[in-house]
């Protein structure tokens, strides 16, 4: 089987396709370049809206991984973030199909479900986020669900907030932005200790993608992922603990009252009935894989590990 990976140099590419290469698939990477790559790209245009059906003729699948990647940096770029996350998701899955691609997976988002007042929100629960990110993603999902039918098939991963060990680190995540602040300043803080989060393990994250891709092709829908829902407070309670009892790293953990409208936690019974989506990971794991590579990062502040300072270079 042969799949193109778009977006494929990112944070989750970078681990993804080693390990599709490693399952004996042929990989190709598409990747506009904002943040580098440490994969070889293939000879295809940078740039995704530019992709013709000629371009995909050879894919059997193709994984869209492309867009905007968070709330910080759809609010700087709200109409980048529309464009990219909502009709270049459409655009993909459109040319995918007429060029006779088999099955398209779409990278979406659990922002989606946006404040779900304690909840467990499945796949056929409302989508109220009123945030251009989760916005965009539903707009994404909208798109290239509406492809779908006997001959393509379409799978969306609703994921949760991705953390982890990854090639092309980033330290503006959940629990990557918790070890960050942990090891440097000696204490996390937390915005509002009660709010609900799907966290999802990098490598739960890859092996669901790999199930979407293994599965029959007459398997299609919207899936949510996650290793497990966990509060906020939880979660630095977890880091904390990990960081003193496996590396006698001390820290302390500050509560705030900061309001959010975030707030969601999910069921992924779906995922685990239809693509056999088993989580391995829980939030000590997700540390202990950070900590172990820390050898490779330098300056944990450098603004190659944040996406929006990145991001704020290449738009005014």
């Amino acid at each position: 089987m042969k799949i193109l990976v778009i977006g494929g140099a990112g944070y989750i590419g970078s681990v993804l396709v080693l390990a599709l290469l490693e399952h004996g698939y042929r990989v190709d990477v598409l990747d506009i370049g904002w943040f580098g790559s440490v994969l070889t790209l293939a000879s295809l245009p940078r740039d995704a809206h530019q992709l013709k059906e000629h371009h995909l003729e050879r894919y059997d699948q193709v994984i869209n991984l492309a867009g905007v990647s968070n709330d910080p940096m759809a609010e700087h770029d709200p109409a980048r973030n529309f464009v990219d996350n909502g009709a270049l998701a459409a655009h993909i899955a459109y040319t995918a199909k007429r060029a006779g691609v088999r099955r398209l997976i779409y990278a979406s988002s659990c922002s989606v479900y946006g404040y779900t007042v304690n909840e467990l929100y499945d796949e056929q629960s409302p989508t109220p986020c009123t945030f251009p990110y989760g916005i965009s993603k539903l707009q994404g999902e909208c798109g290239v669900m509406h492809l779908q039918d006997s001959t393509f098939s379409v799978i969306a991963l609703r994921k949760g907030t991705v953390c982890g060990y990854s090639p092309r680190m980033r330290f503006d995540l959940l629990v990557n932005t918790m070890y960050k602040c942990a090891v440097t300043d000696g204490k996390i803080t937390v915005s509002n200790a009660s709010l609900w989060r799907p966290v999802l393990d990098i490598r739960d994250c890859v092996a669901a993608y790999l199930r979407a891709v293994q599965a029959n092709y007459s398997v299609s829908g919207v899936f949510n992922v996650a290793s497990q829902n966990c509060t906020v407070g939880h979660v630095a309670d977890r880091v904390k603990d990990t960081l003193l009892m496996d590396y006698d790293i001390p820290c302390a953990v500050e509560i705030q009252d900061v309001q959010d409208l975030r707030n969601y936690k999910v069921s992924t019974q779906r995922a685990r009935n239809t693509l056999n989506f088993e989580p391995r990971y829980e939030i000590g794991d997700i540390v202990r894989s950070i900590h172990e590579n820390r050898a490779e990062y330098g300056d944990i502040n450098a603004d190659k590990y944040y996406n929006i300072r990145v991001f704020k270079g290449l738009t005014p």
